[in-house]
């Protein structure tokens, strides 16, 4: 569950959202979601219409009813100093691949590797992502990547509250714009700040959850393979979570066999 100062940080975030889209000449921002929360484009205090956490234990809402672009999402952001990553980071890591992509991979923040480059996964772990895709007769292309905040936490932390409350308006706006089918999250840090939960991954993974009206899958970031070993257990646990995405999207589902 999100913290009240957590909350604080998230509502200033959100705040400060407003001011710009009020700046742009947007006068009231209502979630059109079926399953979304609602915000009363009418009322001068958004923080008393928020209506806490629903089933899934969110409590972030979806922000946005007028359709924006991801390249919008991007330039809204510019240089962002929201949080104090912006301070150490080289390269914003803002995303990547089909703004309209039935399936969603979401991670918990770049590393090294992305940090020069300003993309997702393109280190040794984006290399276990890659071939997870290719595995499930998907390419790069074809889906779309980003993590819950766009800079680097200083040696490859896991995000601080703060951080993850400054960066996630813009990760659900992301979501709002491609509007997926499925979204995956890779890891613990993914997996709680979208669910707002705090189970152990290993339990959450395998099995769907609601993400305002999308199926969600948590499953194993692939640094965690990594270490595991190619044809661990986990790794297939993982290929187990992800022929259910493919089921769901009615897509087929290459045939695997374990290696002896």
């Amino acid at each position: 569950m999100v913290t009240h100062s957590v909350q604080s940080d998230l509502w200033a975030s959100l705040g400060a959202y407003l001011e710009e889209l009020k700046e742009s000449g947007v006068d009231g921002i209502p979630a059109n979601l079926s399953t979304a929360y609602f915000l009363n484009e009418s009322s001068k205090n958004v923080a008393s219409e928020f209506p806490g956490p629903g089933q899934n234990g969110s409590e972030i809402p979806l922000l946005s009813e007028k359709h924006e672009t991801l390249e919008q999402i991007r330039k809204n952001l510019g240089d962002c100093q929201r949080c104090k990553l912006g301070a150490t980071r080289k390269n914003l890591v803002f995303g990547v691949g089909n703004p309209h992509a039935r399936l969603v991979f979401v991670g918990e923040g770049p590393g090294a590797d992305e940090d020069e480059k300003g993309e997702p996964f393109v280190g040794r772990a984006g290399g276990v992502l890659n071939r997870l895709i290719v595995a499930m007769g998907l390419k790069r292309e074809d889906v779309y990547i980003c993590n819950i905040v766009k800079c680097r936490p200083p040696g490859n932390r896991d995000p601080e509250q703060d951080e993850v409350a400054a960066c996630s308006p813009f990760l659900l706006r992301q979501l709002r714009s491609i509007n997926p089918e499925v979204i995956v999250t890779l890891g613990k840090p993914a997996s709680h700040t979208l669910l707002g939960c705090k189970e152990p991954i290993s339990k959450l993974r395998g099995k769907f959850r609601d993400f305002h009206g999308i199926p969600l899958m948590p499953t194993y970031h692939p640094s965690y393979l990594l270490r595991s070993g190619g044809n661990s257990d986990s790794f297939w646990d993982v290929w187990d979570d992800m022929t259910q995405v493919l089921q769901l999207l009615k897509l087929p589902v290459p045939e695997k066999s374990r290696k002896k």
